[in-house]
């Protein structure tokens, strides 16, 4: 029988510092839930959705969706990442096309 052969070394290579970290403590910056313009929902659901996800009046909920309606995509929310995956979870579960990023400094 055959000795196994030893396992190939593996080069690491070290990259420099996390952007999002400094000396282990992350940066305030905040996650923006994005809902994105789709050719399937109603104007007034989206609104309804805003209202009832995010408890905004009629009348900031109305001025988000038509900013998705005319600009393509709208900032709806921002916090932690938790807080955003959630937002992101819910708008998804409620048929919105939305996503989550880092806002920029």
């Amino acid at each position: 029988m055959a000795s196994p052969a030893a396992p190939a070394e593996v080069e690491v290579e070290e990259l420099g510092g996390d952007p999002d970290f400094e000396e282990g403590i992350e940066t305030d910056r905040p996650w923006l839930v994005i809902v994105w313009n789709d050719p399937v929902n109603l104007m007034s659901y989206v609104v309804f959705v805003f209202r009832k996800l995010f408890g905004y009046s009629r009348d900031k909920a109305t001025k988000l969706m038509l900013e998705v309606h005319h600009e393509g995509k709208s900032v709806v929310t921002s916090g932690t990442r938790e807080k955003a995956e959630g937002d992101v979870g819910r708008l998804h579960a409620h048929g919105l096309w939305a996503t989550m990023e880092r806002d920029t400094p």
